[in-house]
């Protein structure tokens, strides 16, 4: 839903240029006007009108009170993000304050492209966000963006048919194990309706961050502090439950393998599946498309041998090494990230802050739209998997993407995909770590 990159090296094309010349950061005059007064360009990856709004609305009023540091904001995308900030640092035109996410960060910070945001950074800002979300933008010691929104992974469920069918109900203090959501989707499959459509589409981030609940890991460290792939135990729980609810049970509708989140809704509000798990975002446009009358609940995602566990992701902020005011670029993100700034943040993007100043403002903790079920799945986000993997991007495109998408469909077994997981992916990383 938030973005899809692509691992290719980036051609420069004169269109892509044109647009990063509009948000670059540089020129002779060094970021200021002709008055003296010093201008920031702040690239935001908002997509969704409540969050460009809510940003929009921050940048005016930063403006406002600070006529000698003006900002204006330039509108990224999601999309060819990644890309779109490799050929601005390539060329010397990136933002100053850059909107991104802590998986995307690694070959950036390696890369000489960011600044160590350490020695700027308010203490206010540092005691606020937790130390776990701090672990997804630190690489090497320094510290390249600041976590401010994250996004667990529920179920949406349609009340009416969890209620029909006399199944436990669960809740962040009893959810579901892994075992038991298998049964209760057989359970809910019948009469045309499955009990669970997975929209994996982009399988990998899913499989990773939701496989923490039962242990598994799959990167880990050796004693040279090089990144390796195992396959254990606890690797396996999440994506056996999925293929056998497809192919054993027939409780998860096959259909859906290849689908977005998004794809998945017309389904759900037909009747035809019982749950859809997906980010925690997707409220918005269950709440906004959804017909008249219909019911739908938050749930948590199922839990394992360590309890709700599962990793995000987080959105970061980040300054561009070659901006010639990065004092005054974090002094914007410290105003940005204020507990009400980031609450305003969080609603407008249907996502959790980072800060625990924000996490505890009530209007976070509602049970309309689900929000109080969010709100309690906040202690038990931990950093993705991934996040500190240099070679992940290509790993994730060229190994992991079609070999879960093999498995998923029943067109391999869990052995193969160990194998190529494993050995595969191992290649891969080598390469990065020479």
């Amino acid at each position: 839903m938030r973005r899809s990159r692509l691992g290719a090296a980036v051609t420069a094309t004169v269109a892509a240029l044109a647009l990063l010349l509009a948000g670059c950061s540089g020129g002779p005059d060094g970021g200021r006007g002709p008055d003296g007064t010093i201008r920031l360009r702040f690239q935001s990856l908002a997509w969704q009108k409540e969050s460009v709004d809510a940003n929009k609305a921050l940048v005016e009023e930063w403006n406002a009170t600070h006529p000698d540091v003006q900002v204006d904001y330039v509108q990224g995308s999601w999309d060819n993000v990644h890309d779109q900030l490799l050929t601005s640092f390539e060329g010397g035109e990136a933002p100053d304050i850059i909107h991104d996410a802590s998986d995307d960060l690694a070959d950036f910070a390696y890369g000489g492209y960011l600044a160590d945001l350490r020695p700027l950074l308010p203490g206010r800002l540092t005691e606020d966000i937790p130390e776990r979300s701090w672990s997804t933008t630190t690489f090497d010691g320094g510290v390249y963006g600041v976590p401010f929104l994250q996004e667990p992974r529920v179920l949406i469920a349609a009340t009416g048919i969890l209620r029909e069918s006399g199944v436990r109900i669960p809740t962040p203090q009893r959810p579901w194990s892994w075992e038991e959501f298998r049964q209760v989707t057989r359970e809910l499959t019948g009469e045309g309706r499955y009990g669970v459509a997975w929209p994996l589409k982009d399988p990998v981030s899913v499989t990773l961050n939701l496989g923490l609940s039962a242990g598994g890991r799959l990167f880990h460290r050796d004693a040279d502090g090089k990144a390796v792939i195992r396959f254990e135990k606890g690797d396996r729980v999440m994506p056996a439950t999925v293929h056998d609810q497809v192919g054993t049970d027939r409780s998860a509708a096959r259909t859906a393998l290849g689908m977005s989140g998004s794809d998945t809704l017309p389904g759900f509000f037909g009747g035809r599946y019982a749950m859809v798990p997906l980010g925690f975002s997707y409220r918005q446009q269950v709440a906004e498309q959804a017909p008249e009358g219909f019911e739908w609940s938050v749930l948590p995602a199922p839990a394992g041998s360590d309890g709700l566990a599962q990793g995000v992701s987080p959105q970061t902020l980040s300054v561009a090494e070659e901006s010639p005011h990065k004092k005054e670029a974090v002094r914007f993100i410290d105003f940005l990230l204020r507990p009400e700034n980031m609450v305003r943040l969080a609603k407008g993007d249907w996502m959790l802050p980072t800060g625990t100043k924000a996490l505890a403002d009530p209007a976070l903790h509602t049970a309309e739209n689900g929000w109080a079920t969010g709100t309690a799945l906040a202690a038990a986000l931990r950093p993705a998997p991934a996040q500190t993997v240099r070679g992940y991007p290509e790993w994730k495109d060229k190994v992991a993407t079609p070999a879960l998408q093999e498995y998923y469909s029943g067109a391999i077994g869990i052995g193969e995909l160990e194998e190529r997981l494993v050995e595969d992916g191992n290649r891969v990383l080598a390469r990065y770590q020479r």
